[in-house]
């Protein structure tokens, strides 16, 4: 009994310091799962062991007194963390309708609460939403596309543009809303055909998805995937990004000849196509989810290479262009590719002379989000990015736009750049 007794203070010595870093990171992405009935659970479970030690007489000894104290740290810490998070988020929803209108179009978010996504809409701090599976959990996808309609009714009544709506439907394992959108294979299962089935086959995958999407009011598809087929396996901490499973081909030809005819076959059900991840992952072992990457090959590889089937779709297509959080150090090594001025404006703007939408990838990404979040979303403005992503978790939607609001407000924002971009926002999604 002695001994249970040991190993039951053992579990509260070290349960304690863990309970109260979670309680002060309530708000952080990686502790989404803890959110609502988790925060009101630590903080139960946080009072009831209080309670226990001190029926125990825990606190008649300066051990004990230390342990209780730990132990009440958790609520306390966690009080302080909502209240830091409600004051940031009371910042943004009273900005002004000026700031509102120049930051708020460049901004893209996931959501879980229908009413709140609908202030942010009503207000123009958002200029387009993300939906994927939670959005469809538990209910019917008539519901959702309700929703959306509401959302777009709301944005008519307001005197705004129409909202950007996108979803993730790449095919094969990225499917966000299949079922019960149809299940699609990978565009990657067509790179064996001859090229004439590769295009028929990879046109009716596009079809598919952009009817179906275009039915329930989405105008963007986050896909295809243009990275290369990496050749060798993955890092084994790899769990999210799976670019061996996601990506079409190793050979550029057959990746843009597939995602050219996936693109026409979207668009002509009149839903836009991103491509993603430039400047390219296949390359790249980390994953980017949770840590920082770098790409270490020279430009003119890259050109002749994995830049070719970005090149070659943009130039046939109206598509998007989703720039990833991987560090080219041959261009800029001290800046990932999504918040380089470099990449952005100095290799898609002015030698590619593509003047359509550029987008981050999600901003929510540990390779971003971990670091210093503020300075990325200032740097990606004035690099030239139209649209800033905020989709796994869009609770930091505050954080982020807020970052951008210091931002404007402290005059760090290039005027310039965001006007050009906001043309080309208009160009891409022009209001009906």
């Amino acid at each position: 009994m002695q001994f249970l007794r040991r190993i039951g203070l053992v579990l509260l010595w070290s349960a304690a310091p863990l309970v109260a870093f979670a309680a002060a990171n309530k708000n952080d992405p990686y502790l989404v799962p803890l959110r609502g009935v988790g925060n009101i659970g630590l903080v139960a479970a946080s009072l009831l062991i209080v309670v226990a030690l001190l029926r125990r007489g825990r606190w008649r000894s300066l051990s004990g007194k230390l342990l209780v104290t730990l132990w009440c740290l958790p609520p306390v810490l966690m009080a302080v963390a909502h209240f830091s998070f409600e004051l940031r988020k009371h910042d943004v929803l009273s900005a002004d309708a000026a700031e509102a209108r120049q930051l708020g179009p460049h901004f893209m978010v996931g959501y879980s609460s229908f009413p709140e996504v609908a202030r942010l809409a009503e207000q123009g701090l958002i200029g387009g939403v993300y939906v994927t599976r939670h959005n469809i959990r538990g209910r019917s996808i008539d519901g959702l596309r309700a929703e959306i309609a509401a959302l777009q009714d709301k944005r008519r009544a307001a005197g705004l543009p129409p909202l950007i709506v996108a979803a993730d439907q790449e095919g094969g394992i990225v499917g966000h809303l299949a079922p019960p959108l149809t299940k699609v294979p990978a565009l990657a299962t067509l790179a064996g055909l001859a090229p004439e089935d590769q295009q028929a086959k990879a046109e009716e995958f596009g079809r598919i998805h952009g009817r179906e999407l275009a039915s329930l009011g989405v105008n963007l598809n986050l896909a295809p995937v243009l990275d290369l087929k990496p050749p060798q396996r993955r890092n084994r901490l790899d769990f999210h990004t799976l670019i061996g499973q996601r990506a079409i081909a190793t050979d550029p030809a057959a990746v843009s000849t597939i995602a050219s005819a996936y693109v026409r076959g979207l668009e002509e059900q009149g839903v836009g196509a991103t491509l993603k991840h430039f400047p390219g992952i296949g390359r790249v072992r980390t994953d980017t989810h949770h840590f920082s990457a770098n790409l270490n090959t020279p430009v003119r590889e890259l050109e002749a290479t994995d830049w070719l089937p970005f090149r070659e779709v943009l130039s046939q297509s109206h598509s998007a262009l989703m720039v990833g959080h991987v560090t080219l150090t041959a261009v800029d090594p001290d800046h990932a590719a999504s918040h380089s001025k470099r990449v952005v404006d100095g290799i898609i703007r002015e030698t590619w002379k593509y003047q359509g939408l550029v987008m981050t990838d999600d901003l929510v990404m540990g390779a971003i989000y971990q670091h210093d979040v503020c300075k990325a979303v200032v740097e990606a403005i004035n690099a030239g990015v139209d649209l800033l992503l905020v989709a796994y978790d869009g609770a930091q939607f505050y954080r982020i736009f807020g970052c951008a609001l210091d931002g404007s407000r402290q005059g760090k924002l290039d005027a310039a750049m965001l006007r050009a971009s906001a043309a080309r926002l208009v160009r891409a999604f022009p209001a009906d």
